[in-house]
Parts: structure tokens; C-alpha cells; sequence
């Protein structure tokens, strides 16, 4: 059997350190924990392996994955940022293509994955955008940008390497590549704007 030409990774192994004593991963959407739902889309995407990267002192969120065909990725060294579990997923998609999402964007769909599977060519990063073309994700990475993730440190995330790397970029409905809600606000607001009240614009995501 030919290996997958594209893995995927939830990065789920943050802190929710601006939730204050909350966890955004486990904040309810569409029925079922946030990172439950983020999951589930990606694998019902069908592009390829989903796994998730998760800090050890959360079995909450590990709970909240039970039941699905995703693997996990412990994160000894998630305190150090986002950096760690890229270090990680990359070592996880080495051979294949590495598609990389927040887990804190609920509004990511199995169709929006699917797209930007599409628009991959096999060589350049691809990030998607916002409709009005504000860079956010996921991404994906092609197999040979993979090694350079081990030089990753901190917080900084992928930065470094799209910048070096220059994406094509590919656009998502409406918000969807750039909502991420990181604070009980950024829910509030966010929450009421599905149902239609005035709530301000979308939170904009940090960098990966």
C-alpha cells in the first residue's frame, strides 16, 4: 500500500491560558466538545490520517476523543508553545504532505479541508484565506519543508518557514480561515453572531 499523500493534525495540546479557568476545546459546538467537532470534520473530509497533539495534564480533551480513528500525539513539552507540536506533527507526517489546523476554529468544515486539498499541487505551502483575503488556515506543508520544523522554537509557530516559503493561498467561505476564539468574549460575541445579534467582527488569529 502506497503511503498517504496527506496527513492531518489538530493541534490541541494549548494552555486556554486567556479562558481563565475554562477550556475552549471543550466548549460546545454543533452538540459535542469543540475538539470532538474538529475532529470529526477532518476525518470527514476523507484527505487522510487525522491525529491531534495533546498536552499530558488534559483528560478531558483526550475523553472527548473517545471513539474516533484519530491518533494520539502527547505533547511533554506543550508549555513551550505552539512550536512543540508542530516539531511533533511533523515527525508524525514525515513522507507525506502535512495539513495543520488550530483546533480553536469552529467554523472550519469537512468542505473547507477538502478544498484546500484540492488546490495543493504537490510542491508550495498552501494557507487559506478569509473572503477578503486575510491569511489564516489551515495550511498545508509539502513533504520537503517537513525537516525544517525541528528548528521550530517557542511560540513563534510556522512563521518563519512561510515566510522563506511563500504559500499559494486558497479561499474559505466567508470567516471560516480566520475565526479562532480564545476567550469566554471571543465565545460570547462569537456565539452571538450565529444567532444573528450584532457581536462585532471576528477575533483575528494569531500566526501559525
Amino acid at each position: 500500500m502506497s503511503p498517504p499523500r496527506l496527513k492531518l493534525v489538530l493541534l490541541g495540546a494549548g494552555g486556554s491560558t486567556r479562558m481563565r479557568g475554562g477550556d475552549k476545546l471543550l466548549e460546545p459546538v454543533e452538540g459535542a466538545p469543540l475538539i470532538r467537532r474538529q475532529a470529526l470534520a477532518m476525518l470527514a473530509a476523507g484527505l487522510g490520517p487525522v491525529a491531534v497533539t495533546l498536552p499530558p495534564d488534559r483528560p478531558q480533551r483526550v475523553a472527548a476523543l473517545e471513539g474516533l480513528d484519530v491518533e494520539h500525539l502527547t505533547i511533554p513539552d506543550a508549555a513551550q508553545g505552539m512550536s512543540a507540536s508542530l516539531r511533533a506533527a511533523a515527525r508524525w507526517a514525515e513522507g507525506a504532505a502535512l495539513l495543520v489546523v488550530p483546533a480553536d476554529m469552529p467554523e472550519l468544515t469537512a468542505e473547507d479541508f477538502r478544498r484546500l486539498a484540492a488546490g495543493y499541487d504537490g510542491t508550495r505551502p498552501l494557507r487559506a484565506t478569509a473572503e477578503d483575503g486575510t491569511p489564516g488556515h489551515p495550511v498545508i506543508f509539502p513533504p520537503a519543508l517537513l525537516p525544517l520544523f525541528a528548528g521550530l522554537s517557542d511560540d513563534d509557530g510556522a512563521r518563519s518557514i512561510l515566510k522563506a516559503h511563500p504559500p499559494v493561498f486558497i479561499t474559505l467561505p466567508g470567516a471560516h480561515a480566520v475565526t479562532d476564539l480564545d476567550t469566554p468574549e471571543d465565545w460570547e460575541s462569537w456565539r452571538a453572531r450565529r444567532q444573528g445579534q450584532s457581536g462585532g467582527q471576528p477575533p483575528h488569529p494569531r500566526d501559525i
